[in-house]
Formats: structure tokens, C-alpha cells, sequence
């Protein structure tokens, strides 16, 4: 059976994490994506080790977000790799794009060029701040969009605890979720250009994915006017959903309603706390917090992780350890689902790669490649999609216009 996005074809030029994120999706979900990399540099990412996977020079960050992609090897910024990627384009549907703002007019690549040529192009455009705005000129990371986005001012130990600063996410989320709201914007402009036959612009800012994904957080603040403030692992609006640390370690403790509370308090032996008027509702459990935590920090810390962990899932209070990647990895349920993939690797061998979680109709959706290397499709490609041009390959390829 095709994938969903059989059919269709994205030339991507984008790189890093977010563009290369969203494509790698597509790619999962059967769309053909042509990966346009310099000749000499590459996607910047391939030298962003180590670690590498064995002996090749494949950095293990390149390799979480290239699945399933061909590479063409082409310098954009010589007049002739610009008119091969024009040519490439009115055979495409998709351009993905993240270059700072007005870095491809200057190479006739921008969207008001290429719709001139294609005029139901799709064209999504990444960037840090968006097209427009006082800070659209900036570049953009995603550890600074944590920072001025809001997100390192809620992530961390409490300003109380001695020592304690903002944090940082332990991954790039904010380029994830920008890739994730590109991938989401191409298939709704894919469906509107099916219905109506016309191309679109998407505008996308890490800036306005970070501050789009507050959430809750972000609704806090614009309902009290009090900005949010770091509690370490407590939640702002659910008590108790936290870390709390056991007799031999650490496990999560997440109590979403009155009556999980209720078993939580049977299996801990202290029924009259669930009885207590203010600990009764979970909207008194909040604004008592500062007295009834270090109550259920006491009892956690008098018996192992395993007691709880195994008590409470028969009582069905959710709760669950906090492991590490090695044990992620090991877990039966991660196994069972299939969270770890292999793929031939073109050294030889097969190199391990995180699944696409997604499933439709209980088939895993994964391309079927291992991320390329740099040029590996550059031939294989470009004669497919302009055989007319075959001829010139070769001058290109000695220009070093191509790889």
C-alpha cells in the first residue's frame, strides 16, 4: 500500500534541525524529499560530533534528522546551480527553506521568484523572528528562542534553592515543534492548493513556535497578569505531579484527579490526608502545596522506588520511573512498539535510528533509507527529474557546481 504522501515531492534546502526535521516526517510519510547540500560543507550538522556512527564521517546529530532523503549536491550561489534549482523546482511541490530573511532573493530563489515560475508553489520559510518585525534581520538558535521565549523562565529549581538558574530543555524543542508545525502547514497548503489550485507562503518563526507553545503556562499569565515562576518538577495548576525522591532514588508521582489522589493516600497509609479539607480538592491541594509536599516527601522517602512503583500501579495511580537513555531503550514497552529501527547504511553494516512514533493502520511509518551522504543522489536525481539536461552534468560537475 502507498504511503500517504506518495506522489508528492519536496526539494529541501533547508538544514540544521528544524527544516531537516520536518522533512525527515515527510520523507516517513512517503513523500519524495531531494536534499540540496553545498558541494564542499554539506548540511552543517554532519560535522556536529562526535559521536559518529562508527567509522564513517556521519555525525549522530546528522543522522537524527535525514532519514528517507536523497542528497544533490549543488552550490546555490554560482548563477548555473541557481538555474538547475529552478529547474528542479517546477518539478517539485514543496520548497523548504531556512535561510535568514532575504538570503535567497539575492540567488532569485526567494518565493516571489519561484512562484513566477511555478505559481502553485508551496514555500515554507523557517527563520528565527519570522519575515517581518524590528528583530527579523537577527539569526536565530534554538537555545536562545528558549531563553527570550519564555520557556528557560519556567525550567529549573526555584530561585529559593541556593544555586539554582533558568535551564534550558535537554533537546532543541523549540526546532522540533517548528518542524512539526512546518510539516502540519505543508499538508494543509498540499489539501487547500488540491481545492482551489493555488500555491501558499508559510511564514514560520522559532520566536512564535516557542511562545505559541507555552500553553498553559502562556494562559496563566495573560489570566493573572503574573508571570510564572520556576517550581523545579511541581506543576503550576496539579498537586501532587512532581519528582519525588524514594529510599533508593527517584521516581514521578502523577496525581491527576481527587480520586487518584484518594488511592494514592490508601496506598501511603495516610487515608486522613485525602480527608483533610485542604487537601481534598486538587484546587486546595494547590494553594496548600507548601504544607502538604513536604508531608508526602516524608512518606515517599520511607520506602524503594520498586514499593511505589509497583503498589501504586496496582492502586492505578500513574506514576513511572525516571530513566536514562540506555534504559529507555531497554524498556519493553519502548521495544514492543518498535522505538529502535535499523537501517543499511551505505559503509556497509546498518546504523541504529529512533522510529517515527506515528502508525497508520498499525504499519510504523519509516522510510526505508538511512540518511545519505553528501552528493550520494546528486547523478541519480538530476537525470531522473531534467534527462534534457544530462549532457551538462558533466561541465557542472567540473565547475564544481555539482557534486
Amino acid at each position: 500500500m502507498d504511503k500517504p504522501l506518495a506522489g508528492i515531492r519536496i526539494l529541501d534546502l533547508s538544514r540544521i534541525l528544524a527544516g531537516p526535521w520536518c522533512s525527515q516526517h515527510l520523507a516517513d510519510m512517503g513523500a519524495e524529499v531531494i536534499k540540496v547540500e553545498h558541494p564542499a560543507r554539506g548540511d552543517d550538522t554532519r560535522g556536529w560530533g562526535p559521536p559518529y556512527h562508527g567509522n564513517t564521517e556521519d555525525a549522530a546529530y546528522y543522522l537524527s534528522a535525514n532519514r528517507g532523503k536523497e542528497s544533490v549536491a549543488i552550490d546555490i550561489a554560482h548563477p548555473e546551480g541557481q538555474q538547475l534549482v529552478r529547474a528542479l523546482v517546477q518539478q517539485c511541490d514543496v520548497v523548504l527553506e531556512n535561510f535568514k530573511v532575504g538570503g535567497l532573493a539575492k540567488y532569485g530563489l526567494d518565493y516571489a521568484s519561484l512562484k513566477a515560475i511555478k505559481p502553485d508553489l508551496i514555500y515554507c520559510s523557517i527563520t528565527g523572528f519570522g519575515q517581518d518585525g524590528p528583530y527579523a534581520q537577527r539569526a536565530g538558535y534554538d537555545f536562545l528562542l528558549q531563553g527570550m521565549g519564555g520557556l528557560m523562565s519556567l525550567t529549573g529549581q526555584p530561585e529559593s534553592v541556593p544555586g539554582s538558574e533558568p535551564v534550558k530543555v535537554g533537546v532543541a524543542i523549540t526546532d522540533l515543534f517548528t518542524g512539526m508545525y512546518a510539516a502540519t502547514s505543508i499538508l494543509s497548503a498540499l489539501i487547500q492548493r488540491d481545492r482551489t489550485g493555488l500555491g501558499a507562503w508559510i511564514d514560520l518563526s522559532l520566536l512564535d513556535v516557542q511562545v505559541g507553545v507555552l500553553a498553559n503556562q502562556a494562559q496563566n499569565y495573560l489570566t493573572t497578569g503574573k508571570p510564572p515562576v520556576r517550581l523545579g518538577n511541581a506543576h503550576p495548576n496539579i498537586v501532587p505531579y512532581q519528582a519525588f525522591a524514594t529510599a533508593d532514588g527517584h521516581i514521578i508521582l502523577a496525581v491527576g484527579n481527587d480520586r487518584q489522589f484518594q488511592r494514592f493516600c490508601q496506598v501511603a497509609g495516610c487515608p486522613e490526608l485525602a480527608e483533610d479539607t485542604r487537601y481534598r480538592t486538587n484546587a486546595g491541594r494547590v494553594q496548600h502545596r507548601e504544607t502538604l509536599v513536604p508531608e508526602l516527601s516524608a512518606l515517599m522517602a520511607s520506602q524503594p522506588s520498586d514499593f511505589w512503583l509497583s503498589s501504586l500501579e496496582e492502586a492505578g495511580v500513574p506514576c513511572g520511573p525516571i530513566n536514562n537513555l540506555a534504559q529507555v531503550f531497554d524498556d519493553r514497552q519502548v521495544q514492543h512498539r518498535g522505538m529502535r529501527i535499523k537501517r543499511p547504511h551505505r559503509a556497509g553494516g546498518e546504523v541504529d535510528l529512533v522510529s517515527n512514533p506515528v502508525r497508520f493502520n498499525g504499519m510504523s511509518m519509516n522510510a526505508d533509507s538511512a540518511p545519505p551522504g553528501l552528493g550520494e543522489h546528486t547523478s541519480v536525481v538530476l537525470e531522473r527529474l531534467l534527462p534534457e539536461q544530462k549532457e551538462h552534468f558533466q561541465h557542472l560537475s567540473k565547475e564544481g557546481v555539482i557534486r
